[in-house]
């Protein structure tokens, strides 16, 4: 009796951890978000609506996308069938749009690439109409508020020192060109003379090796007859 009575008492304690661990679960899940397709739409249109207020200087992100949050739940109230019973809050507003600016960041790449025919992203024609405007004219396109320039700056390369010009750049700059033409003559008629210098350097060489090689030859041709 007193198994059978420990039996139905552990099964008592476990279905009770069960509905503990479920009313937990629909807890939670209930005080989260769920972004349905309807709802990213509301923070889409709301968002860019309100791009020039983003835009400006200085203003608190925070109650600006406050502002967004609440005008998204009231339009998601508006609509019957997208009624939610949470509402979506301002860090949760922020964080979509900036993992949807990676998203649109990555199509805008695809459609210079391959055209605007190759992007299948239902979002990015409404971005795009507004954001790709601002990447137009440089002011580049805004991470949840924070402006990340699409302008490439070219960095300033320090000035080049003054060519140091050699005696004979002055004097070929400043020799009419008759001039020009006979320096050219007389470097040419160097270059040749030192080719046949060269040359000779090598023939040299080559008489030696051979003198040597004669030379090696008849001791050998000496050292056998003597053997």
């Amino acid at each position: 009796m007193e198994v059978i009575e420990t039996i139905v008492i552990q099964r008592t304690e476990m279905k009770e951890k069960e509905a503990a661990v479920s009313i937990v679960e629909a807890e939670k899940t209930k005080a989260e978000f769920i972004w349905t397709l309807q709802a990213t739409w509301h923070l889409v249109n709301t968002r860019l609506e309100m791009d020039q207020a983003f835009e400006q200087p200085v203003c608190k992100k925070k109650k600006l996308w406050e502002t967004v949050a609440e005008r998204v739940n009231a339009r998601l109230r508006e609509d019957a069938q997208d009624a939610a019973d949470v509402g979506v809050k301002a860090h949760e507003c922020d964080l979509k749009w900036r993992n949807m600016l990676t998203t649109y960041r990555k199509n805008t790449e695809r459609a210079k690439r391959l055209g605007d025919a190759a992007v299948h992203w239902e979002f990015f024609g409404a971005m795009q109409r507004v954001l790709g405007k601002e990447a137009q004219a440089g002011r580049g396109v805004k991470m949840g508020g924070i402006k990340t320039s699409s302008k490439r700056f070219t960095p300033i390369l320090p000035s080049p020192p003054p060519a140091v010009c050699s005696m004979s750049t002055m004097s070929c700059a400043l020799r009419p060109p008759q001039d020009v033409l006979q320096l050219y003559m007389e470097l040419q008629e160097r270059k040749l003379n030192m080719w046949a210098q060269q040359k000779a350097l090598e023939e040299r060489k080559i008489e030696a090796i051979n003198n040597l090689a004669q030379a090696i030859a008849s001791l050998a041709q000496k050292d056998k007859e003597s053997r």
